[in-house]
């Protein structure tokens, strides 16, 4: 069995004039997943954020910002044309649109190059590629209006390949539980305080997405053996000292690679003596405001199983 774990993700800051985008309502919202090809599953809400679980990932509604990451063979673009439409592009503050390489690329709807010519079609931006092309690698795309980010605006994304260890066989394995998943991802202890939606695919595969105010968090899970990917992101702090989150999920999951990308933040996940960090870049989409990437890998020999064909 094989599923793409390798993600599309918009991030959409509206201009402050703008009306709030969660009184778009649910309705609205299923028509703009169906796009991608995604469906709602479940939905969570607090004062300030609604959090929909869909069957390719997640949608986080603000009253001016929307994050949607979808996976699979999704047309996230599709989505986002959809979106800029409905609300006018003198109204998009900001826009980025993100991709991370896939592992059948032949599979997907489109390229990233198919999707930014149409989305340049309708806002002016910048395109790159953080990574090796023959590794892991990311391409993104910003807008050129960028009035809206400001220096405290962050968010971390932790991209883990292979994970390994007790958890790793557990998600698996037979007869698994959304309790006992959350349980040893221990969510209590890294986001406290946070309200989380979660899902358990069959035949294998966890979501799960935490609100906090207007913090906001989701990890999804990919365990298949010969592939297993996990993707976190967050606007918490994952550095604080006293709750080092990207650290600890490295030690629970055991990835025998991983990638951080922090928006305007540096990710301090990976530096040690079985680690080793292979590739960094910092790449400015306005002035102050950074993507930090970098691709680490542990120094440990990993010994491989020939596949049979």
């Amino acid at each position: 069995m094989f599923f793409e774990g390798s993600e599309k993700k918009v991030e959409l800051i509206v201009e402050p004039t703008l009306g709030s985008l969660r009184s778009f309502g649910r309705a609205f919202w299923t028509d703009i997943v169906a796009l991608a090809k995604a469906d709602i599953i479940s939905v969570i809400s607090n004062d300030q954020c609604d959090a929909y679980l869909l069957s390719e990932s997640s949608l986080f509604v603000w009253d001016k910002r929307l994050v949607i990451i979808t996976c699979g063979l999704s047309t996230l673009i599709d989505s986002l044309i959809a979106v800029i439409d409905h609300i006018g592009i003198a109204n998009v503050a900001f826009v980025s649109y993100q991709r991370k390489n896939e592992y059948l690329a032949h599979l997907q709807a489109s390229t990233f190059a198919d999707d930014i010519s149409q989305l340049r079609q309708k806002i002016p931006g910048k395109a790159c590629r953080i990574g090796h092309l023959d590794s892991h690698h990311h391409f993104i795309f910003t807008s050129e209006k960028a009035a809206e980010l400001a220096s405290n605006d962050t968010t971390s994304e932790l991209l883990m390949y292979h994970i390994s260890g007790p958890l790793a066989q557990y998600l698996i394995s037979e007869n698994q539980s959304e309790q006992k998943i959350c349980q040893l991802l221990q969510l209590d202890t890294l986001f406290a305080g946070f309200d989380y939606d979660c899902h358990l695919f069959s035949p294998l595969g966890f979501s799960v997405n935490g609100i906090k105010g207007d913090r906001y968090f989701t990890i999804h899970i990919t365990p298949q053996e010969q592939s297993s990917y996990v993707s976190v992101e967050t606007n918490v702090d994952v550095n604080a000292a006293d709750n080092p989150i990207a650290v600890q999920l490295l030690a629970l999951l055991q990835p025998i690679s991983w990638d951080t990308i922090g928006f305007n933040t540096p990710i301090k996940a990976g530096a040690g003596s079985h680690n080793v960090c292979l590739a960094y870049c910092s790449y400015p989409i306005v002035e102050n405001y950074h993507v930090h990437f970098s691709h680490f890998q542990q120094v440990d020999t990993e010994v491989l199983n020939p596949e049979l064909m």
